[in-house]
């Protein structure tokens, strides 16, 4: 399942981000990439090991992870560290698949999801769409700023070249407490119907009910 977060970074969050990242060196991001995916990987990344980036960091992290609509579509165990990248003129990363397993010792952690969160205005430059693969073909993804796309990290995915202005973004990997992506969305249909019921006016015991539903089920299936 993909799934677009609207608003993950208000309009103050992203003044500061974009203060915040004028100041950071960008060296080559082909350091942090995986064995197979290093050759086609051409953009810039913001140094994981500075003090103000690591706080930059999880300050959008948190920002994802209070948003609505993430626990109950991630239902995540773990959140990797996050990458900022920087594309400019004729940079792109080519299709790739990300590795199953990232970090070291008790770091490592299964990607079961991938997410990019937009940190440039999406006017502000050309090209640079997120392109993912699915049996319905490719799906080409440019946001605004402050917006996320979540996707299944399995997937075959590609970042279109830039072609004028810069794209900045933030991405990482999620591993789920529920690994299969079916009984994940099954959890997420529920509880957005849940919501909407909610909203609606629907009595208590029958949301009672539908609260029980979610909670075994995913007790059945997290790990």
């Amino acid at each position: 399942m993909s799934l677009v977060l609207q608003h993950v970074l208000g309009s103050a969050d992203l003044q500061l981000v974009s203060a915040q990242l004028s100041e950071f060196g960008w060296p080559s991001g082909k350091r942090t990439a995986g064995a197979a995916a290093r050759s086609v990987k051409d953009n810039l990344q913001a140094d994981g090991s500075v003090p103000q980036v690591k706080e930059l960091e999880r300050f959008v992290s948190d920002a994802l992870r209070r948003h609505p609509l993430f626990e109950i579509a991630a239902r995540p165990a773990r959140v990797s560290r996050l990458l900022f990248s920087r594309y400019e003129p004729g940079m792109t990363y080519g299709a790739h698949t990300d590795d199953a397993l990232m970090g070291k010792g008790e770091d490592k952690l299964r990607t079961d999801l991938a997410f990019t969160v937009f940190l440039a205005d999406a006017s502000s430059y050309e090209g640079g769409e997120l392109v993912v693969e699915s049996a319905l073909g490719e799906q080409g993804i440019k946001l605004e700023a402050g917006d996320a796309f979540i996707y299944p990290a399995g997937s075959i995915h590609h970042v279109a070249p830039v072609t004028s202005g810069v794209r900045l973004a933030a991405v990482g990997w999620v591993q789920s407490f529920v690994p299969d992506l079916a009984q994940r969305e099954t959890l997420f249909d529920l509880s957005v119907a849940r919501t909407r019921l909610s909203e609606a006016g629907a009595a208590r015991e029958e949301l009672l009910r539908l609260d029980k539903s979610i909670s075994n089920l995913l007790r059945m299936w997290a790990r």
